[in-house]
Order: structure tokens, then sequence, then C-alpha cells
């Protein structure tokens, strides 16, 4: 039985009050993260095929090589902003867990440290991001790693052809 989407809805406001405001920008950057990566698997799957067809049935000449140049262009398309985000992840977590920390230190000096609630609040506050932050990094690090080495096979094919004519 599949939970219901106000039981859904309820758990995910639940998961960003607390972790704080820094879990906005860790899934601003997460959706421009994984729309490049689901952009650079279109492309792989349904793109390059198409292309790569079409490059191999054109004569040798200017405009094959042309058009070899702008597959190789492709081939590395948006894969260093990808890497760059991967590796900004967990430094927004960091951020959340920094702030988190401040949060709670606040919470105790007004509060005391008699009430374990707040301040386990504070320490879910502080961690949450963190976690968050990872766990994006390295989905995102693994895919990532297989866009890469099949770009660079392709690279590596394309020099080989490019080479023989």
């Amino acid at each position: 039985m599949l939970p219901d989407l106000a039981q859904f809805e309820a758990a995910l406001a639940g998961f960003f009050n607390a972790g704080g405001p820094v879990l906005w920008a860790l899934l601003a950057v997460t959706l421009v993260l994984w729309t490049l990566l689901l952009e650079r698997l279109w492309f792989r799957w349904f793109d390059f095929p198409r292309r790569i067809r079409a490059y191999r049935a054109q004569r040798p000449g200017s405009a094959r090589q042309l058009q070899r140049a702008d597959l190789l262009l492709e081939l590395q398309n948006a894969l260093p902003l990808i890497r760059t985000l991967i590796a900004l992840c967990p430094l927004i977590g960091l951020l959340g867990t920094v702030t988190g920390m401040i949060h709670l230190f606040d919470t105790l000096a007004l509060n005391g440290t008699g009430n374990p609630r707040l301040m386990a609040a504070g320490v879910a506050r502080a961690t949450l991001p963190t976690l968050a932050g990872m766990v994006i990094a390295v989905s995102g690090l693994l895919l990532w790693n297989r866009l890469a080495r099949w770009s660079q096979l392709q690279r590596t094919r394309l020099d080989i052809t490019g080479a023989r004519g």
C-alpha cells in the first residue's frame, strides 16, 4: 500500500523544517544537478546514437570533420559543471551543520540544558543538511562517473575514426 500524497507532503515538510533553511538551497542545487544529469543520460541514450549514425554516413571531408568536432564538444558538455555541483553539495550541507549548531547554542543559551527535546531538535537541524548533501553528492558522483567514462570512451573512438579518415 502506497502512502497518500498528504502523508508524503507532511513528511517532506517535516524534513525541511527539521533541517533548516539551508535544505532549500540544497534542493535548488539538487534540481539543477539532476536536470543536467538527466540531460546527459538523454544525450547518451537517444541523441548521441542518432548523431553518430549521421556522422558515419557522412562522406570524408570538411563537413564530416566539423560534425566530428561538434560531437567531441557535445560529449564533454555540462560534465565540468556537474562535477562542480557534486562538490558543492557536501559544502552546502556543512553550512547547514554550522548554522544548525549556532541555532542549537542559541537555544541552549536561552533555555538551558534541561530540555532534551530542544537539544535533539538542534542536533537534527545540524546533521540533516550534511546527510542530505552527502547523499546527493554520492548519488550524483556515481552517475557522473559512468557518464564521464562513457564520454571518454566515445571521444577515444572518435579520435581513432578521425585519424583513419
